[in-house]
């Protein structure tokens, strides 16, 4: 089992920065992808990015690329979603995720989730 928190959330105005952080405990060795999502009120959960922990290669949505950068620290196992430039709708809340799965856009493949935080961007 799995354990994901996210930390880092916040409100910020618009054109600034965001770090949120994810920190793994747990039986993570079998992990193979770490995601990123978001869901604001009344609209679906949208998917950010994700990386394999093992390759380190990443996959950010079109909608994020550019400003947004996920990392991992896999020692501290940890994954990091850089936020910058951030955007009013951006707003949502960030949802942390595990798979044992090659990295996907589809939440369902993801076998643990964080409680989430909240991401609040003002204009």
């Amino acid at each position: 089992q799995v354990q994901l928190v996210e930390s880092g959330g916040g409100l910020v105005q618009a054109g600034g920065s965001l770090r949120l952080s994810c920190a793994a405990s747990g039986s993570t060795f079998g992990t193979y992808t770490m995601g990123w999502f978001r869901q604001a009120p009344g609209k679906e959960r949208e998917f950010v990015a994700a990386i394999n922990v093992r390759s380190g290669n990443t996959y950010h949505a079109d909608s994020v690329k550019g400003r947004f950068t996920v990392s991992r620290d896999n020692a501290k196992n940890t994954v990091i979603l850089q936020m910058n430039n951030l955007k009013p709708e951006d707003t949502a809340v960030y949802y942390c995720a595990a798979s044992k799965r090659p990295a996907s856009t589809d939440g369902s493949t993801y076998d643990y989730w964080g409680r989430g935080t909240q991401v609040t961007v003002s204009s």
